[in-house]
């Protein structure tokens, strides 16, 4: 019998509509054990507030924004249509819609001192990604040890299952010229 539990099982873009999958709390929780962040963080993709939710848990002050109108947002907007950070804002934190994840880093790499995405091991891979990935000041790479509990596309209702996909947190740093550091954290206690 073929195992399917790590190959990528995803849903055409039509049915993913903004692309909205709610990032587990423990993945936020285990960023922070790992990455200090700045106090005044904006989450530009952040559907129904799972990010948000945890960071303010944590102290930080957050503005909330997503292209799509899921309720408790500072701003609805698109974000790649956006020409300056939030006043006081010092960092991006997201885990970007998939479907437009290249765009969603370069622009946030304009726009911010500190970028952090949460995206799929494999973004890694790939020739057409250099300019973001080479020489843009990519400073740390966190890759979970074990596969993040499932990101199930908001609405959804079929059966729950864990994620088939290798996921990590991406830091960029402005100015950052050094080599990219991986680590292997744990979503875990």
């Amino acid at each position: 019998m073929l195992d399917m539990s790590s190959q990528s099982r995803r849903h055409p873009h039509a049915e993913r509509g903004f692309d909205c999958y709610e990032t587990p709390a423990v993945a936020v929780e285990a960023l922070l054990r790992v990455e200090q962040l700045p106090h005044a963080v904006w989450e530009p993709a952040a559907g129904r507030g799972a990010i948000v939710r945890v960071l303010r848990e944590h102290g930080h002050a957050v503005i909330a924004s997503d292209i799509f109108n899921y309720g408790g947002l500072h701003f609805v907007g698109d974000f790649l249509e956006q020409k300056k950070m939030p006043t006081g804002c010092e960092c991006i934190l997201t885990n970007p819609p998939f479907k437009i994840i290249e765009p969603f880093v370069r622009h946030a790499l304009k726009l911010s001192p500190l970028v952090i995405m949460l995206a799929r091991l494999a973004f890694l891979e790939s020739e057409r990604r250099c300019d973001i990935l080479e020489g843009a000041g990519l400073a740390r790479v966190f890759a979970f040890r074990k596969r993040l509990p499932m990101l199930h596309r908001d609405g959804w209702s079929g059966p729950k299952a864990n994620s088939g996909m290798a996921f990590a947190w991406f830091a960029w740093e402005r100015g950052y010229v050094g080599p990219t550091t991986i680590s292997r954290i744990s979503w875990e206690r």
